[in-house]
């Protein structure tokens, strides 16, 4: 086949527009402390990803994205924080650095792995050549529905769908049974932490709760 050579279409301003608001929102989580605006912030993240997916032609992504990231991740992160402060403890000096330090690292990585991909779109990449190709011809013949992408979710990778709705569903148990649902831990009080007060007195404040939470 001829080579093929990426075009710029309208569609990448509006991609470039996501994953700067996807940054935009990335950084704002990293320096809110209150965390209800952290799980604010994150299904705003979900739901710009499931945007980018879909501006991708991934709506199948989309969905999961949306539904679990947005809806159901936020909910069960709002239910968690009846149980905890609403202010995330001070940070603990000298961290910083070593955490800057790998995401540094972390994120050239990802640079250096996208240099091999194939451009988006191209009719010569080995997912269109082979894989994508079997699955465009062989499901009009194989399975009786239109939508292919419904296909082989229902169908091809129909234990694979499976077992990803047993994880949610198992994954949503385990957090409810976490959380004490209907038990005498729910709504135990809990203090926010001062951000003017030291950190010892905060330890020793969070420690005299924990004693008193054991207590009959």
């Amino acid at each position: 086949m001829s080579e093929y050579a990426a075009q710029t279409s309208p569609i990448l301003l509006l991609d470039l527009a996501l994953l700067t608001l996807l940054v935009v929102t990335a950084f704002s989580m990293m320096r809110v402390r209150r965390l209800f605006a952290v799980v604010m912030l994150s299904g705003i993240y979900s739901l710009l990803s499931a945007a980018f997916f879909v501006s991708l032609d991934a709506v199948d992504v989309a969905f999961t994205e949306a539904a679990v990231g947005a809806g159901i991740s936020t909910v069960l992160m709002l239910s968690a924080m009846l149980l905890t402060a609403r202010r995330e403890k001070p940070v603990v000096p000298g961290h910083r650095p070593l955490a800057l330090v790998v995401v540094l690292i972390t994120t050239a990585a990802l640079f250096y792995a996208t240099i091999d991909m194939p451009g988006f779109g191209d009719p010569n990449a080995p997912a269109n050549t082979y894989v994508g190709q079997a699955y465009v011809e062989q499901t009009p013949k194989d399975i009786e529905v239109p939508n292919i992408v419904t296909a082989v979710l229902a169908s091809y990778r129909g234990y694979d769908t499976l077992g990803e709705t047993v994880v949610i569903f198992t994954a949503g148990i385990a957090v409810m049974l976490l959380l004490g649902a209907g038990s005498v831990r729910g709504g135990r009080k809990v203090k926010d932490p001062n951000p003017d007060e030291p950190v010892a007195l905060q330890s020793a404040g969070t420690q005299e709760q924990l004693e008193k939470g054991r207590a009959p």
